[in-house]
């Protein structure tokens, strides 16, 4: 309350009736505090932060960004100059805008999952049953290699994959190799490679009739 030396007013009154009238309302949420990293731009055009990944534009592989991460974005710059947003993803996932890349990478990086399955039953109904139950993961994106090799075997061997991959699939075996061992097997000695039947019954077994507590009458 005592007189400003400058303005020769009361600090307090000229809050309450210049300053006050024009405070907003404080949020309802905290406020979201940012944490900062640098990460390196990889040869894939993406960077890792957080144990995420997250697309660049650009050429800028083997630049260091300046990236500011809160609960919600990534904010990635460059030079000071901001250069790309992304919402935020968990740890093991990639967030990929398919604009930030060169269109021969744009397959791969998306992970393109159904161009891949399409290809494999363009070789055989049984190479795509295949090469779907290879997919069949939570990261299917980690298998692609897989089914990568088992068109390479299609090239190779030609009709014989289906088959194979009809007998694999008929045993409940998904495992490229497999498929890999069995093409060689029948080329070099022109016989094919015979999957573990179902298990013989077991001397021991026993009817569940034999254990059945009999009362006495």
């Amino acid at each position: 309350m005592r007189i400003h030396g400058t303005t020769r007013l009361r600090p307090a009154e000229v809050f309450a009736a210049d300053e006050h009238p024009k405070l907003k309302p404080l949020p309802d949420t905290t406020f979201d505090i940012p944490t900062w990293a640098n990460p390196k731009v990889a040869p894939d055009r993406h960077v890792q932060i957080s144990q995420a990944l997250y697309s660049i534009p650009g050429d800028l592989i083997g630049q260091r960004l300046t990236a500011r991460v809160d609960s919600q974005t990534v904010k990635l710059y460059f030079r000071g100059e901001l250069i790309k947003v992304h919402p935020r993803v968990g740890a093991g996932r990639r967030q990929t805008d398919p604009a930030d890349l060169p269109s021969e990478l744009t397959a791969y990086a998306m992970r393109d999952l159904n161009t891949l399955q399409r290809k494999a039953f363009d070789h055989g109904p049984h190479v795509g049953a295949y090469a779907a139950a290879v997919l069949e993961h939570p990261l299917p994106w980690t298998k692609m290699r897989q089914v990568y090799r088992l068109l390479g075997l299609v090239r190779r061997h030609g009709a014989e994959v289906d088959d194979a991959c009809r007998r694999a699939l008929d045993a409940e075996v998904v495992d490229v190799g497999v498929i890999d061992r069995m093409l060689s097997r029948s080329t070099t000695s022109g016989q094919q490679l015979m999957l573990l039947p179902p298990p013989a019954p077991s001397r021991f077994v026993r009817s569940t009739t034999d254990f059945a507590v009999r009362r006495p009458s």
